[in-house]
């Protein structure tokens, strides 16, 4: 499948890359399928890039990797939707926002995504726990040393 991103040019994506989103994204109804992109081998980050708006590219991030005590519950009637059972269990995203200095990135920990990578369904949750919001810092003590090392365009980066 070919896709066109602003940020990415044209895109040769696998449909076993593609994501759909049955309700759209929060603020998005309309953007109901996602072209998956790692960011680089062992990343904990990707891209969401729409399939249909070149402008829309969402970063995301899997969040137990900075934040291992992130813990939320899936309801039956969202689990039965996806498809989710023990033999197939959640991948779990947020999106994150990268401002001018990229050191003070925050993450939504407040509406993760949630991933059935078996039937490539997902959907963005808006949780009740107030204990998260949708600007956590996800380096609050600025970038790890061995992270500055590599500088910032290292490529790391998980495929489902």
């Amino acid at each position: 499948m070919v896709v066109q991103s602003t940020r990415f040019g044209v895109l040769e994506v696998d449909e076993k890359n593609v994501l759909r989103f049955p309700e759209g994204l929060p603020g998005f109804p309309e953007e109901k399928s996602f072209a998956f992109l790692p960011y680089g081998p062992d990343s904990p980050f990707a891209f969401l890039q729409s399939i249909t708006e070149p402008n829309l590219t969402f970063l995301i991030v899997e969040p137990f990797t900075f934040f291992v005590e992130y813990q939320f519950e899936i309801d039956d009637e969202l689990a039965e939707s996806l498809g989710l059972t023990k033999k197939v269990p959640p991948q779990v995203f947020n999106i994150v926002t990268v401002p001018e200095q990229v050191e003070d990135m925050t993450v939504n920990l407040l509406a993760p995504i949630v991933v059935n990578w078996e039937k490539r369904l997902a959907v963005q949750v808006i949780l009740g726990n107030i204990s998260y919001n949708t600007s956590h810092r996800l380096f609050p003590n600025g970038f790890p040393k061995q992270t500055a090392k590599r500088g910032r365009s290292s490529n790391a980066c998980s495929k489902p």
